[in-house]
């Protein structure tokens, strides 16, 4: 040790008496501080201008713009110009025989210079450690584990490139084409991940030599074991053969034994690594705050009651938009969106499905008329470099699956114990399903899924129309992504004129009626009500008549008028309903929403007047406000100018609750009933409104919710960020840049200057 220490000091002293090892120090320090505090001014500024920021932390450090993003894509520059002369000095002057005859061992040699690397490379990444320390004291609530496995990532990144740049300067007496050659080396190590991908077992292979994005999770806060092995291996395995090219040089040995000691190193290191990153053998640390980079806690309780293997086998239809997600070539990536779920369950299995089938793609048709499926799934498989015969053709797909429900869409079923759901694709800018979706569809298989009826037989509306009025895409829409087919639901439609309402479901909706109800169809509902079922009735201006026989007996009437609601844009029966204080069961993630003031558009709605005399305790969810919205008897005429209030001609100005939750005790549970004013609220129109920000999602997703006694949709809601201020002002930015793009380089270059004029000296 004493000698490996002696050799990495007198290294390090013949690294800082050039002018290389300081230059390329300023050059850091001028670049990482340029990004540092550019995200800064923009932080403060936009903190300055009241704006809400959140999660600093990983903003100035991480993300698509963060010090450690910026500066993990420039290492590869440095390392080069730090290494070229580690060996390639001495075979060029000719000293390294010298080295070769003396008693000191070659493995003492060449681990003393990677170790001096190792130094600078310390002192590289304490240059940004320097803005770690500047971020914690500056930053409230600084996330200081974020920032340290960004450090420990980005070190061992550097110290792998050194271990990669000692090894080519061991190759040549060159010094710059040693450079060259490290450059070359890890750009061929960064590419060589997208080689192969779309072949068995290479793809893996290729997959785990690339070191490119091998860093990203650190700069997440989430340090991988297969990661860090990564590093090592490659650290120990370049210093190896380093030792055996310079050995190499001392002792003559025939070109095939040395051959072979290569390609076993080299086998070696790649099975270690290929055994290292098997899903049963990873290891984890979360070091951010709130646990950022791993599953919520009801998504690793989902995890957890799994107890036996699951398999999800991705079907990729050639014809459908999505195609490119699931094609061989992009299997490594997709499989990545499931590494939060396979950390916790290793067993999990994924398959791939090819096959082709007519598909709702009208851009791929229009673009080659005339040509027939098969024509065109050959002439995409052609293009893509993809085996034609690997694809199941449309007759033997359906012998294996019927997918023609999910629009031949690339689609996932999940396999467990026999039971089977779906995961989609989804018709947005993401896609992919998040952590929400996945574990609402994996906990499907371990529970029963809710299931919510829908009346029909009176002109309600339709979970199966894509028109303004219905609910396709609160419900049943396949492709959007907070649907309850989505999020865990399970949607049938009941005819009370031939069905009765089944005895498993979570919740019955009755939408907007158009018809009064028979006798026998009222019966089936009051039954229905009287075991204690859970229930959601829609009104509308119109269906008082209709819905008041039906929930007087809850204690609940629908006023008669309609709610009226001054505005300069819209419609006078355009209602943006507030949520109530009195609500007192809204989750975490809608008290957020909340929190931003949003309301909920209710385009014609009723008021809703509540008694105690059905049994019920009643909580107001929505209410308009009397301050802009009251309630009128007459139908509003928008050809008389703005409309007024008239208490002469039944005006009534008031809180009026629109949305109304009801509950009491019945059969060991606890029964639910929410009745609204509006039956807009959830339709079509409202849930894909554009032109203002609403919560009518959130709070459908929230009413089901409740339906489900919290069941589902998943809860995945985070804690909220605690990083959220800058403690300093612009001067005190503009002066710190000053100080460390300024100030600091100046005094060390004066430093540097001193140094090397007393070793000119001397």
């Amino acid at each position: 040790m004493k000698i490996i220490y002696r050799i990495a000091k007198l290294e390090l002293s013949t690294l800082f008496f050039s002018p290389v090892a300081w230059i390329v120090l300023l050059i850091f320090l001028f670049q990482s501080g340029w990004e540092f505090f550019h995200t800064m001014e923009r932080y403060q500024n936009a903190q300055q201008m009241g704006m809400e920021i959140k999660g600093i932390t990983q903003a100035a450090f991480g993300g698509f713009a963060g010090l450690f993003t910026k500066m993990q894509d420039n290492l590869y520059l440095y390392i080069p110009l730090l290494t070229m002369g580690l060996v390639s000095r001495e075979i060029g002057s000719g000293s390294i025989k010298l080295v070769l005859s003396s008693p000191i061992s070659i493995s003492e040699i060449i681990i003393g210079k990677f170790a001096a690397m190792m130094v600078y490379c310390f002192l590289l990444l304490s240059i940004l450690g320097l803005f770690v320390i500047t971020g914690y004291f500056t930053i409230d609530s600084f996330d200081i584990g974020y920032a340290l496995s960004g450090l420990l990532g980005l070190y061992l990144l550097i110290c792998a490139y050194s271990a990669i740049g000692l090894f080519m300067s061991c190759l040549t007496s060159y010094q710059v084409v040693a450079a060259i050659s490290t450059l070359v080396t890890l750009a061929a190590l960064s590419y060589v991940g997208k080689l192969w991908q779309d072949m068995d077992f290479v793809r893996d292979i290729t997959y785990f030599l690339s070191i490119s994005g091998r860093a990203e999770q650190f700069i997440t806060g989430l340090i991988g074991s297969k990661d860090v092995i990564y590093f090592l291996i490659i650290i120990v395995l370049f210093v190896l053969l380093s030792i055996m090219k310079i050995y190499s040089e001392r002792a003559s040995r025939p070109l095939s034994v040395r051959i072979t000691q290569y390609f076993a190193i080299v086998a070696c290191a790649l099975l270690i690594g290929y055994i290292s990153s098997r899903p049963q053998l990873a290891f984890y640390a979360d070091l951010t705050v709130g646990k950022q980079q791993t599953l919520t806690p009801n998504s690793q309780k989902i995890i957890r009651d799994l107890k036996d293997p699951v398999t999800i086998t991705t079907y990729v239809n050639l014809l459908d938009d999505n195609y490119f997600l699931g094609i061989p070539a992009g299997r490594n990536n997709d499989l990545s969106r499931f590494e939060q779920y396979i950390r916790f369950k290793p067993d999990i299995e994924m398959n791939y499905v090819y096959y082709y089938a007519h598909a709702e793609n009208p851009a791929l048709y229009a673009q080659n008329p005339g040509l027939s499926d098969r024509q065109i799934a050959k002439k995409l498989a052609e293009t893509m470099n993809l085996d034609f015969n690997m694809l199941l053709t449309p007759e033997a797909i359906a012998k294996k699956i019927d997918l023609s429900p999910e629009g031949f869409r690339m689609v996932r079923e999940i396999n467990y114990n026999g039971k089977k759901t779906f995961l989609r694709m989804y018709a947005d800018l993401m896609r992919y399903p998040s952590e929400k979706e996945i574990s609402a569809a994996l906990k499907r298989l371990i529970v029963l899924p809710p299931k919510v009826a829908f009346i029909s037989g009176n002109y309600e509306r339709s979970i199966n129309k894509k028109g303004d009025r219905d609910y396709q895409v609160a419900t049943n829409e396949g492709s959007f992504r907070y649907s309850l087919k989505n999020q865990g639901f399970d949607m049938v439609v009941v005819d009370l004129n031939t069905q009765q309402i089944p005895k498993d479901i979570a919740v019955l909706v009755i939408a907007d009626p158009k018809v009064n109800f028979t006798g026998i169809q009222a019966q089936k509902i009051q039954e229905y009500i009287d075991r204690g079922g859970n229930l959601l009735i829609n009104g509308e201006p119109g269906s008082q008549s209709i819905l008041n026989p039906l929930v007087a007996r809850l204690g609940v009437k629908l006023i008669d008028g309609q709610l009226i609601q001054k505005s300069r844009d819209n419609a006078p029966d355009f209602l943006m309903a507030n949520l109530s204080a009195d609500w007192k069961n809204p989750s975490l993630s809608y008290k957020k929403l909340m929190s931003l003031n949003r309301q909920t558009s209710m385009p014609g709605a009723v008021a809703l007047g509540f008694t105690s005399t059905g049994g019920f305790s009643a909580q107001n969810i929505l209410i308009t406000d009397p301050q802009v919205a009251w309630n009128s008897l007459l139908k509003p005429d928008v050809t008389k100018g703005e409309l007024q209030f008239d208490a002469a001609k039944g005006d009534d100005k008031k809180e009026f609750p629109v949305l109304l939750s009801l509950t009491r005790k019945i059969s060991g549970k606890q029964q639910r009933i929410i009745v609204a004013g509006d039956a807009d609220f959830m339709s079509n129109a409202e849930l894909m409104r554009g032109n203002i920000k609403t919560a009518n999602f959130s709070l459908v997703t929230e009413l089901f919710n409740w339906f489900s006694y919290g069941e589902f949709p998943i809860d995945t809601t985070r804690p909220e960020s605690l990083d959220n201020h800058i403690n300093l002002d612009k001067k005190q930015v503009f002066n710190m840049k000053i100080i460390y793009l300024g100030v600091l380089p100046a005094l060390i270059s004066i430093m540097v200057a001193i140094i090397l004029l007393k070793r000119r000296r001397n």
